[in-house]
């Protein structure tokens, strides 16, 4: 049984308790904000990847599933099982990179957490306030989570999206399956046994990376589904002997109050990062501020002699090297993950977007010309954030720099990219209704999402 008393009681019993208990109107305002635009990205996203192979062959997973036809599969006129339809729409919405992300533990929340929640509420007819309130759960969880690792996951090897998504999950979805504390904290235990997802796809540009996601919001709401059951998780997964942190970075477990002392008293999700662009999340201030020196300076690319990125070392081995298939990115993948072509495309079109992905657009010689004069520079003193700086040479021989910080959500940008990236799969029509759905009342109207997407199907 859960402990009375906070001081005997593990990190993830008091996880547990905390998110059984939240009530909605305990939830600050600031954060009650964001669930419709959380919301509105993914949706956005989940549509956007409808068009890739990865989409396809997760429908056909999905198809030849069976099971209780107990969620929808956004526009695609399917019902599936809440667990399978966690799984395909966290897989299509993180299928492009385009979705938001912790900035000091790089975890994407929407795709997993949105997911998990959209399916086992609709299962369960859950009201819009417990589908909000369980995003919003799963988000804090993984961003306290995710911060005691900070980036050693990716250090090691791990990808942290497969590693504590599970977890986020797990609280949201059994908070709208209704479990009390104990079986919460049961569920939790299981889902970090359900951890992983390695950094391998670097490599190769495989598409194990989007699996992470999709597979974070499966298992999570696998665990809640056998924590209901009566299945039996380990309390100590946060703190125990063969924690989390020990088994996955050799690291202490940090004490309870450390990671849950000030639950319901500061929220730490506040910090996810929308993205405007499909790219690893630390190249988008690039991207930022390689179109301001474009627009102020009307720079054109044959007029560039060269270009400098300071980049924090952690990220180097991500978007910047082996250096051969970041400068010609083979799919869509080497695409997302380059630094020197997506700063080139920025440079040569003044916007990124999904099309920078496209064959076309990675095999253009002026793309990959200047691509192949664009370096970085690892900095040790950067890395709080995603920080840098970008600095142009021109061929008349004046420089211009630009400091590379993360701008700050900004929601008719948000909006003119769902705008976008709905535009690839639904009609205008449909397009309207999906915005009333999710930002014209106080908070999402999720059952008539999915009726706005069933009709256009």
């Amino acid at each position: 049984m859960i402990s009375a008393t906070a001081d005997a009681a593990s990190s993830a019993e008091r996880l547990a308790a905390w998110s059984a208990a939240l009530k909605w109107r305990d939830i600050p305002e600031h954060q009650r904000s964001l669930v419709a635009l959380r919301v509105l990205d993914t949706v956005g996203l989940v549509l956007a990847g409808y068009e890739t192979q990865a989409a396809r062959a997760a429908l056909a997973v999905a198809r030849s599933q069976g099971g209780a036809p107990e969620s929808a599969l956004l526009f695609s006129g399917l019902r599936v099982g809440a667990a399978t339809a966690a799984l395909v729409h966290g897989t299509i919405a993180h299928c492009r990179d385009f979705d938001d992300t912790f900035p000091d533990s790089v975890i994407h929340p929407g795709s997993t957490m949105v997911a998990a929640a959209l399916a086992v509420g609709e299962a369960k007819s859950r009201p819009d306030e417990e589908i909000a309130t369980a995003i919003l759960i799963g988000y804090e969880a993984a961003a306290r989570i995710g911060a005691v690792a900070g980036r050693r996951f990716h250090a090691r090897g791990f990808h942290a999206t497969g590693v504590v998504g599970p977890l986020g999950a797990a609280l949201a979805a059994a908070r709208l399956y209704g479990l009390p504390a104990e079986a919460t904290m049961h569920a939790l235990g299981l889902a970090a046994s359900m951890a992983g997802g390695l950094m391998a796809f670097v490599d190769d540009g495989a598409w194990s990376k989007w699996l992470h996601a999709g597979w974070s919001a499966h298992s999570g709401v696998m665990a809640a589904q056998f924590a209901g059951q009566g299945f039996v998780g380990p309390r100590g997964v946060l703190d125990g002997r063969h924690n989390l942190f020990s088994a996955f970075i050799d690291a202490p477990a940090p004490g309870a109050d450390a990671l849950v002392g000030d639950l319901g008293r500061r929220w730490h999700s506040s910090v996810a990062l929308f993205k405007r662009y499909p790219c690893a999340h630390v190249i988008q201030p690039y991207i930022d501020a390689a179109i301001e020196l474009r627009r102020r300076h009307g720079l054109r690319p044959s007029g560039i002699e060269r270009v400098a990125c300071a980049i924090a070392p952690w990220a180097v081995p991500i978007v910047c090297e082996p250096r051969a298939p970041k400068l010609q990115p083979a799919s869509e993948m080497d695409a997302i993950a380059s630094l020197p072509y997506q700063v080139a495309v920025a440079l040569v079109d003044g916007r990124v977007d999904l099309d920078a992905l496209a064959p076309a657009c990675r095999t253009r010689a002026e793309v990959l010309s200047l691509a192949a004069r664009i370096g970085h520079r690892a900095d040790d003193a950067l890395g709080q954030d995603f920080d840098g700086s970008l600095l142009i040479q021109l061929d008349s021989g004046e420089a211009l720099q630009c400091p590379v910080v993360s701008a700050p959500p900004d929601r008719a940008k948000l909006l003119d990219k769902f705008r976008a990236n709905a535009r690839r799969a639904v009609n205008e029509r449909t397009l309207a209704a999906l915005e009333e759905a999710i930002l014209g009342s106080a908070l999402p109207k999720f059952r008539e999402i999915a009726m706005a997407l069933r009709d256009n199907v």
